[in-house]
């Protein structure tokens, strides 16, 4: 039995002792299984994750995803180059709050 203590997640953290059965879900089937699966790499996940979440509006979420897919190696340029296509497919509304999230999230004064 191992005693190593690991780091809470970010779901732990933030929904831990609101919601664990969606906690145990998001760390044990989405980032555990689904985003493990080897038919896409992680960097082509988070940019198609990124996409939805630009098509459907989701604002909130971008706090998390956007700087995972720098982490797994999208570019910021790309990840605006990619909401900048998305105006065209997913609403130019989508696309004008996608980008000035992802300017505030990158540190870039707004205005």
């Amino acid at each position: 039995m191992s005693t190593k203590k690991t780091e809470p997640t970010a779901a732990q953290r933030a929904l831990g002792d609101f919601a664990p059965k969606l906690v145990e879900l998001t760390d044990g089937v989405l980032f555990g299984d689904v985003w493990e699966r080897p038919q896409l790499s992680a960097r082509d996940r988070s940019l198609i994750t990124c996409a939805a979440l630009v098509a459907m509006g989701k604002t909130e979420q971008m706090a998390f995803h956007f700087p995972r897919a720098l982490e797994n190696g999208v570019t910021q340029d790309e990840l605006v180059e990619m909401i900048t296509h998305l105006a065209f497919y997913a609403g130019w509304p989508n696309a004008m709050s996608a980008v000035t999230k992802a300017k505030e999230l990158f540190g870039k004064k707004t205005g």
